[in-house]
């Protein structure tokens, strides 16, 4: 005989979802919100007193749905922190030695780059010298002289094989190594005469908060404006 009692079917007794339970209570007031918010501004008192209700119940409608967020992702969010927890101090520990070994490679690191660098150098300026040479003998060379036409072939040739040193050079770096970039302001006075003409927009955004952080009230420079928005 087949079981009609529909309690008994799996997943019929399901509990119903805070999202939707919190939101049904404010269905009417959210159509007539969306209703408002069509791109039109207020114009008298009358229209803004229904606004302001209905703005007051979907700030009511998102500080429920914020409760029940945080209620339902509490636990989840407490084995979440737990796990970080246990992991974070073996964590920290390898990035404490990797940091210390770091340390007490970078000087001879950048010691054996910087020789480097200057090994490649060289032998770059050798290769440049023996092009150099190589080109003024092929065009002295007399075209009929043997010897001459063997000494312009040598000539081209010392220049390759130093650029294939140059090159070897080149590719012979020290591992480990990244590039930091530093930006060093050489004069103050020319740079905000420079961001002042170019980009003074941001730079009034900068000081004008920089001002209001510090708390400065110079009068005809800077001055506290209060002004009611809404909210």
């Amino acid at each position: 005989m087949t079981d009609t009692n529909p309690r008994a079917v799996i997943g019929a007794n399901c509990p119903p979802d805070p999202i939707d339970t919190i939101s049904a209570a404010f269905e009417d007031q959210r159509q007539e919100a969306e209703n408002w918010a069509d791109g039109a501004p207020v114009e008298n008192e009358a229209q803004m007193q229904a606004v302001d209700t209905l703005l007051n119940a979907m700030r009511q409608w998102r500080l429920d749905l914020e409760r029940g967020r945080k209620s339902a992702t509490a636990p989840l969010h407490d084995v979440y922190k737990a796990e970080l927890a246990r992991w974070s101090p073996t964590i920290k520990d390898a990035k404490r030695i990797e940091g210390c070994l770091v340390s007490t490679v970078d000087a001879f690191k950048r010691k054996l780059a910087a020789e480097r660098a200057a090994v490649e150098k060289a032998a770059w300026e050798e290769t440049n010298r023996l092009r150099r040479e190589a080109e003024d003998k092929a065009r002295q060379a007399d075209a009929s002289n043997l010897e001459a036409q063997r000494e312009v072939e040598a000539a081209r040739q010392a220049a390759i094989d130093a650029e294939a040193v140059a090159q070897a050079a080149k590719r012979d770096q020290v591992k480990g190594l990244r590039a930091v970039k530093e930006t060093v302001v050489l004069d103050p006075v020319a740079l905000a005469r420079h961001l002042w003409a170019h980009d003074r927009d941001s730079q009034l955004e900068f000081q004008a908060d920089r001002a209001r952080k510090l708390g400065l009230h110079i009068p005809g420079v800077v001055e506290i404006r209060t002004e009611r928005r809404a909210r």
